[in-house]
């Protein structure tokens, strides 16, 4: 019935509005779909489409327009946070369950195909209590050590990367130093590092690599701070725009480089899209500062106000400093509940924010947590959220949720070093992104957000092909 459907509108499509012709050398064209109230999950379809040539798409014709001689910035790639809450998580799942998870994840024929691992430097909201590496008061490091981190977390992120393979980028993230290092005496509700630990927390980030190093676990890069304009009833710390530039300049990009450690990637702001150009100005036009910055970190929290996500403010600094990176750090379905598990919107808003990133320059995205239990967590001060895939540790399940589906229109499909090229709709209910791999096939994604089946046509070049896509549908295809 779907072929005859497609054969029919196809038919009427060449017959009344404009002129196409078979093609030889057309190249086929898979399409797998994600649809709400359907059981497509990344489904492939049965029904191979092939390029014809069009001679011009009418004002009635809704298209999708794909240029691969436009091309932007090269990929990194997707993925999430290991976080002690995932790693607890997954510690007490079955062998069987373990591995159904890591391929999930981390395995591209498998499962979904993440190549970005985050992790937390300290504790973070989502652990099951605060702690350091440290003894309290030793500004000298001398007590340093991760025995907390390899009880869970580094066993997981061991996983992952062998999982993952050369592919893989690893890299960390504070949410506060030690108490004592801070002018609250609290790692919790914000404050701020005091200048004269400033030298001693430089060399904390040395400490930590060295260490995972000697774990075996290569880091690929790290941000300065997560989140420095918040003050979180969790592990946070306040950084203005100049202390963050000054600490970069006068302490840790010197002390990384000192340490050999030059080649890690330096990622600044690590907050929500809302003050992005203002820290990152401030930081980059100063010269000292922006000869150690790779990168540009941001969330997606800045609709915590009753606006709507700044997407644009990505493309400005894409726009202000071509030379450095954009990457998406951290997102999450906020405010855990389990009635809502399958809740389509979930994972829209992944699909969104993600073509929209992409679109703005961005080279890699990673979500938050990987995996959390029953009721969104662990989190020691009860900031429950929702994870793409969620264990039941009653029944010993896992729960996919839209998100993860979403995600994998994504990760599953681009490799690493492929090129965005230039995509664009001319409907509004259809959001698309583009990528060309480096084997020189294309990736295209097609977000429907209207409640009605669209028909478009996927045109590259003087080559189109009649498409489908279902009301609340995501769609990836590679040609």
């Amino acid at each position: 019935m779907n072929k005859l459907i497609i054969f029919l509108f196809s038919f009427f499509l060449i017959a009344g509005c404009s002129s196409i012709k078979e093609t030889n050398s057309s190249k086929n064209i898979q399409v797998y779909t994600s649809a709400n109230q359907t059981n497509l999950r990344l489904s492939k379809s049965d029904t191979l489409l092939y390029f014809k040539e069009i001679k011009q798409p009418l004002e009635t014709q809704v298209c999708i327009f794909v240029s691969p001689n436009k091309k932007f910035q090269t990929f990194l790639g997707i993925g999430g946070a290991i976080t002690d809450a995932s790693a607890e998580v997954f510690a007490s799942l079955s062998a069987e369950k373990q591995q159904e998870f890591i391929n999930a994840y981390f395995n591209k024929n498998k499962g979904i195909g993440y190549t970005l691992v985050r992790t937390n430097m300290n504790s973070c909201d989502f652990s099951s209590a605060s702690y350091t590496y440290i003894k309290d008061g030793d500004k000298d490091l001398n007590s340093f050590n991760i025995d907390t981190d390899k009880q869970f977390k580094i066993p997981l992120i061991k996983k992952a990367m062998n999982a993952i393979g050369s592919n893989a980028s690893f890299y960390i993230s504070p949410w506060s130093p030690p108490a004592f290092m801070k002018d609250n005496n609290n790692m919790l509700r914000g404050g701020k590092l005091l200048p004269q630990y400033y030298q001693s927390w430089a060399n904390y980030y040395v400490k930590y690599i060295q260490a995972l190093q000697n774990e075996g676990l290569s880091v690929w890069g790290l941000t300065i701070q997560n989140e420095p304009m918040a003050t979180q009833i969790w592990e946070s710390c306040v950084f203005t725009a100049e202390e963050e530039r000054d600490f970069l300049k006068n302490y840790l990009g010197p002390t990384l480089n000192k340490a050999g450690f030059g080649n890690k990637k330096i990622t600044i702001w690590d907050h929500n899209r809302d003050l992005i150009t203002q820290r990152v100005s401030a930081v980059l036009e100063d010269n000292e500062a922006n000869k150690y910055v790779w990168g540009i970190g941001f969330h997606w929290y800045e609709n915590w106000s009753g606006g709507d996500q700044m997407y644009e403010n990505i493309g400005k600094i894409n726009e202000m400093y071509p030379d450095k990176n954009l990457i998406f750090t951290e997102g999450c379905v906020e405010k855990f509940d389990a009635a809502k598990y399958q809740l389509w919107t979930n994972g829209e808003r992944y699909g969104k924010s993600m073509i929209n990133d992409f679109n703005n320059g961005t080279v890699g995205w990673t979500d938050w947590n990987i995996l959390l239990n029953e009721n969104g967590g662990p989190n020691h001060v009860k900031n429950f959220c929702f994870a793409p895939i969620h264990a039941d540790l009653k029944t010993g399940q896992l729960i996919y949720t839209p998100s993860y589906y979403f995600i994998g229109h994504f990760s599953k499909f681009i490799d690493k070093g492929a090129k965005r090229i230039s995509s664009s709709s001319s409907r509004s209910q259809l959001l698309t992104t583009s990528f060309q791999n480096p084997d020189g096939k294309v990736v295209t994604v097609v977000m429907n957000q209207s409640d009605k089946e669209i028909k478009y046509l996927l045109c590259v070049g003087i080559n189109a092909t009649d498409v489908t896509i279902l009301p609340r549908a995501i769609q990836t295809l590679v040609f």
